[in-house]
């Protein structure tokens, strides 16, 4: 046996029965071409011309089926003809003494059939060996890739010393790689756990949201561990024929259980662990068989208990099978959250390494200026910067880089070849002039402002943003009304100064009514008290019921949506309250807008003569 770079086993009898059909379907085709030489040295006759050879005594034999004749002649020649049977040709055949052979119109010639019976057999001989070979050639994920090997893993395997990555290259997430020591711990010194008999976890699960870094964790594990790694995704176990995902997570084990100690990681688990027998897929099909043979592998009956660890990633963890999700199978189930303010710099110097930077990048700011950014998007966040930079021929990436490519990740790029008239420039001025003016008049409630614009990027005309000074891991009930009256600010001054309003004002009316809704339903914000009335729907397939009652009255919901509308109503009086109180501002910062596009938030303070608020300090800074 063999094993190539990246440690995947190869086998060593599958292209020797590859040589050996190439050369017997080689040597068929050579007997095609001899054998159709042969037949085609036959001569034509015409009906005329066979009588005329009867006649001259030339011909020996002749065969009929039908009205095809064939024959030899007595120089040693064949022949063949189409002939009319008539009572003339009878008597020249008897009285020329030719030997003649009478076969029914459906008969065909022994040759064909004796090529058939000969070949056929003996090409389904050498293909049923050919698959025999490759699948007992090799027991690693190499023999996957053959188009026979179907019931074969498709996982692929990394041998100790091929991954380079640690956890000193995942930034963040502390708490999770803490959790993950104890594998690793296990996996170098088994016996320090046995010892006193504690029994490591057969299984982790990773949740957390797309792009938190869940791949990575599992790929640092196994390169602090130095053990061997299986990685696979859940997708690729399941397949249209019967059987065949069973008999990968068969053979993904056993190949595991040889190499163990050793880590499987199956990403994206919930393509094939999903709840079984509930929404709209039914019971007995091929996922479930699949999802059935991962539990008996994992803690079945006869499993066997030896040093082989699955990690398992997910972003969807409420829809998988609670059979999986059991102490037994996955002891542990991690969340691997959104970086917070510490973690997002960190996470950030470490893809601006290979990165040369200009000396005003300030890389806490930048990371106080991404709240929800994954370590993805982070990622994203530094190559666009340094693609921006490398466009205009800079020498290194500046703060504006990164603040340009922001603003591209989240709203999309700018649209420059779109054209406004006077009127709905100065519209979009006023409407994010009231948002910019009320987020300022709120200062207690509102996060600080950063910056607003009218230039329009992907589908906003205009935008007015503001930056978190802090972690925010809860919002107080002021909080959110203040948000909901910033909401409103375009809408009032599009009122309020053009008696009109655009359809601009839709999204800030969605926001606005889902955190009015949110107040009442899921936090208890509302004269209707501290009661849970949300009513949340999931979709069938996403393995839910496809019926779910309703936990009110509709009375109750006819309450909920009299609380929404008041708590509508008072934050909107509150917001044109305060715009019509400072119209002077809002006209000015929005002339001033229609004329310089984007304003900063030190110019905007400047303007209105506001004075800025100062930015709390976080735990960590």
């Amino acid at each position: 046996m063999s094993k190539n770079p990246k440690g995947i086993r190869m086998s060593g009898k599958g292209p020797n029965a590859l040589w050996f059909l190439f050369l017997v379907v080689g040597l068929g085709m050579l007997y095609l071409f001899w054998y159709n030489s042969v037949n085609r040295d036959v001569q034509a006759f015409s009906y005329s011309g066979l009588l005329k050879a009867i006649k001259n005594e030339q011909v020996e034999s002749v065969a009929l089926q039908g009205q095809h004749a064939h024959g030899k002649l007595k120089n040693g020649k064949s022949f063949e003809t189409y002939v009319v049977p008539s009572e003339r040709l009878w008597e020249n055949l008897e009285k020329q003494n030719v030997d003649v052979h009478i076969f029914p119109v459906e008969k065909d010639s022994w040759s064909g059939y004796l090529l058939l019976l000969i070949l056929l057999p003996l090409l389904v001989l050498l293909i049923l060996f050919y698959v025999r070979q490759s699948q007992g050639g090799g027991s690693g994920g190499g023999g996957a890739g053959k188009i026979f090997n179907v019931g074969k893993s498709k996982a692929r395997f990394f041998q100790p010393n091929s991954i380079n990555i640690t956890f000193k290259d995942v930034a963040g997430v502390k708490e999770v790689k803490e959790d993950l020591q104890d594998i690793i711990e296990f996996l170098r010194s088994p016996e320090k756990f046995e010892r006193l008999g504690a029994k490591i976890p057969r299984g982790v699960l990773l949740s957390g949201a797309p792009g938190t870094g869940k791949t990575m964790l599992a790929k640092a594990v196994a390169g602090e561990a130095n053990c061997p790694f299986f990685s696979i995704s859940g997708s690729d176990f399941v397949e249209v024929f019967v059987g065949v995902g069973a008999s990968r997570v068969r053979d993904l084990f056993a190949q595991a259980k040889r190499h163990a100690p050793c880590i499987i990681f199956i990403d994206e688990i919930d393509a094939v662990g999903r709840q079984r027998g509930i929404g709209l897929g039914g019971g007995n099909d091929e996922r479930e068989q699949t999802l059935n043979q991962l539990l008996a592998e994992m803690d079945g009956f006869g499993t066997e208990h030896g040093a082989v660890i699955v990690l398992a990633a997910t972003n969807r963890p409420d829809v998988l099978d609670k059979a999986l999700l059991r102490p037994g199978r996955f002891d542990r189930i991690l969340e691997v959250p959104y970086p917070d303010l510490v973690s997002r710099e960190e996470i950030l110097a470490v893809h601006t390494k290979k990165v040369k930077l200009s000396p005003d990048v300030d890389l806490k700011k930048l990371a106080r200026g991404t709240p929800g950014f994954t370590g993805a998007d982070l990622e994203n966040l530094t190559n666009e910067a340094a693609l921006l930079a490398s466009k205009t021929n800079e020498n290194s990436v500046r703060m504006e880089h990164f603040e340009w490519a922001r603003d591209k990740v989240i709203l999309g790029s700018e649209r420059k070849t779109l054209t406004f008239t006077l009127k709905e420039k100065q519209m979009t001025a006023f409407h994010e002039s009231g948002h910019t003016l009320l987020n300022l008049l709120l200062p207690e409630t509102t996060d600080p402002f950063h910056k607003v614009t009218i230039v329009p990027r992907g589908r906003a005309l205009g935008v007015s943003w503001s930056l978190p000074d802090r972690e925010r891991h809860s919002q107080s009930k002021h909080e959110m009304t203040a948000r909901i009256i910033v909401c409103f600010g375009g809408l009032i001054a599009e009122k309020l100064i053009f008696n009109d309003q655009t359809s601009g004002c839709a999204n800030d009316i969605e926001q606005a009514t889902r955190v009015a809704r949110a107040m009442v339903c899921r936090f208890g914000m509302s004269s209707l008290g501290p009661i849970d009335f949300n009513d949340s729907e999931e979709h069938p397939y996403l393995g839910r019921d496809l019926q779910k009652p309703t936990k009110f009255s509709e009375n109750t919901s006819q309450r909920i949506d009299e609380e929404v509308e008041k708590i509508i109503g008072e934050c909107y009086k509150e917001g044109e309250r305060l715009l019509v109180q400072n119209r002077d501002k809002l006209e000015l910062l929005a002339h001033t807008l229609v004329e310089r596009e984007t304003l900063q938030a030190k110019e905007v303070y400047e303007l209105l003569g506001i004075q800025p608020r100062e930015t709390q300090s976080f735990s960590g800074d």
